[in-house]
């Protein structure tokens, strides 16, 4: 608990020495503080046992929207704020709320400010807030842009590797494949890994960015090992035999009739 002492003038102080002694002696008047369960620190008040104070309606203007919400009249603002997350999705340290004029602490109590029924407050979203959140936005806008720019790569490489496929399956089977598909198929894959440089990633866009940076390489480095498989194979030639046949015309003998 916390106090705080205070000098208060224009009350009547007892005393065993002089029971008559009055005014402007100061006296000292502790103020306890207590601990709300949602952690916020604000003046303890002496309440009659039995006595619930009655809600009242706040009018809320946030921006061009309205709002109105039920709040009990001893309620601080710091309740107030929790209500309006809900309404508004600003947390309690996003927002400010302004009542006649002046900004209200969490801890300050309604009914002690002149809060009444359908009293107006003005909400607003702290400065600081709103930096933070369009920082954050640009930084999701990045990392979308990465990715696509990434899923882009990542399906061309598909293309590419089964071209590779097709060519080491082709040099498997003894067939020989013209170097300059290879030595093509070799650029198209460096030009990916090119994008991929260019691209700024952070967190799991990185990590994708240096999974295609791997398949790239390792598809390169396959190409090179069968440029040198497609030196070995030998062309086959192919010759085609043709069939002779011998000359033995037959000459229908025609007889002719006058």
């Amino acid at each position: 608990m916390m106090k705080r002492k205070s000098n208060v003038h224009g009350r009547m102080r007892e005393s065993s020495n002089n029971p008559t002694s009055s005014s402007s002696i100061p006296i000292e008047e502790e103020i306890e503080w207590e601990m709300r369960p949602g952690g916020m620190l604000v003046q303890k008040r002496t309440e009659n046992a039995g006595v619930s104070a009655p809600d009242i309606r706040l009018r809320v203007a946030y921006g061009a929207v309205r709002y109105e919400i039920s709040v009990n009249s001893q309620a601080t603002f710091g309740e107030v704020k929790k209500r309006l997350t809900a309404e508004t999705g600003l947390q309690v340290g996003e927002q400010r709320v302004i009542f006649k004029g002046k900004e209200r602490e969490n801890g300050e109590y309604l009914d002690m400010c002149g809060v009444k029924d359908r009293s107006k407050v003005i909400l607003m979203e702290d400065p600081a807030s709103i930096e933070r959140r369009f920082i954050e936005m640009r930084r999701n806008a990045k990392i979308q842009s990465a990715h696509r720019a990434i899923n882009d790569v990542s399906m061309e490489l598909d293309k590419l590797a089964d071209q590779a496929s097709a060519i080491e399956k082709s040099i498997s089977n003894g067939v020989k494949v013209p170097e300059v598909q290879i030595t093509t198929l070799i650029e198209m894959l460096m030009r990916q890994a090119i994008k991929l440089d260019d691209i700024a990633a952070e967190g799991d866009a990185l990590a994708l960015k240096n999974l295609q940076g791997k398949r790239v390489q390792k598809c390169v480095e396959t190409l090179d090992t069968l440029k040198i498989s497609n030196a070995r194979v030998k062309p086959v030639i192919v010759t085609t035999k043709w069939e002779t046949f011998d000359s033995s015309p037959a000459m229908a003998q025609w007889e002719i009739f006058d």
